[in-house]
């Protein structure tokens, strides 16, 4: 199997991917019971012959299966905030993975973690220690080195602060933040930040109204004289992330990618059209390399994508596995 994880992660074009995805699609066949079972029902025989005929696992079933390979050891569980009722699980067999996915995505999109300094403005979060993100992000400050990384949570005046020493010693700095916390500093804490990266993190938790991505944008650029506000795609079913730059516009690691699925038709994949986001990561080999989530979204010719919001009643139609 370390055979598999070092192909996972040198794969470096389309061809690499998809001819790996079906290798990995093949094993959770046969390991993967519950994945296994659902996607016979879909596939009526069938044998996949690219990305696009993957079935693809509605996230719900994180809520309602025990989803991991057989055989498998649980070496750490992950649990969703729960904002939205019943919490999901993932089952983490190889906790060395999602180091290893996290770590090598950073360095991907935003270079040497020494580099930066490491705050954190996770109030709803960091109390949770079966959070995948405070576990990524704990990780981070450490690998960070620098005195200031810390935690931050109602103590907006200390976090301002540190904010404006760091940015007068142009020290480059990453924000994480989930976002009604993030709008707090901006309304109390406003000041002109141009060595720091602030990274959205989740959303309003129902701490504040619901907004537009594009209004929350405007008032962290306003509020910190930034040009960009950056985000981090990722969710408690995964142990791989996207990030985004700026504008919505969001880019997987080698072994992630993101598809587009037709509403009306959830088995459909579409191309530049809005739809649902289906999520292959292949770090998550032992547990569900591919997941339908209720986000929505669009994919671009390059491979990026932009998420649009989220929608209701997601689940596949017909797909009697969840209620036995």
């Amino acid at each position: 199997m370390n055979t598999y994880i070092n192909k996972i992660f040198n794969c470096t074009n389309n061809t690499n991917f998809e001819k790996l995805a079906l290798e990995i699609f093949e094993f959770q066949m046969d390991n993967n019971l519950t994945y296994a079972a659902y996607a016979a029902l879909i596939l009526k025989g069938k044998q996949p012959k690219n990305i696009n005929e993957i079935p693809f696992l509605p996230v719900e079933f994180f809520k309602k299966k025990q989803i991991i390979c057989k055989g498998k050891a649980i070496e750490k569980i992950f649990l969703s905030s729960g904002t939205t009722g019943v919490q999901s699980k993932h089952l983490v067999s190889n906790i060395e993975l999602y180091k290893s996915s996290y770590k090598q995505a950073f360095q991907l999109f935003y270079g040497d973690i020494t580099d930066y300094c490491i705050l954190a403005l996770l109030p709803s979060y960091k109390d949770r220690e079966d959070s995948s993100l405070i576990y990524m992000v704990d990780d981070l400050i450490k690998k960070s080195k620098h005195p200031k990384s810390n935690y931050y949570l109602n103590n907006y005046e200390e976090l301002a602060t540190h904010l404006n020493e760091l940015n007068n010693k142009k020290q480059k700095t990453i924000l994480f933040g989930v976002t009604y916390a993030l709008l707090d500093l901006a309304e109390k804490f406003p000041q002109k930040l141009e060595h720091t990266i602030i990274m959205e993190t989740g959303g309003m938790k129902g701490y504040r109204k619901e907004l537009l991505k594009e209004e929350v944008h405007s008032i962290l650029n306003n509020s910190f004289s930034t040009d960009k506000i950056h985000s981090e795609y990722g969710m408690t079913e995964l142990l791989s992330q996207g990030y985004s730059k700026g504008n919505n516009i969001f880019r997987t690691p080698p072994w992630m990618k993101v598809l587009i699925r037709d509403l009306k038709d959830p088995l459909s994949i579409i191309s530049n059209k809005t739809g649902g986001i289906n999520v292959i990561d292949m770090a998550n080999i032992y547990s569900c390399p591919f997941i339908a989530t209720h986000d929505l979204g669009r994919v671009f010719d390059d491979g990026s994508f932009s998420v649009l919001g989220r929608y209701n009643n997601a689940d596949i139609r017909g797909c009697n596995l969840l209620v036995q």
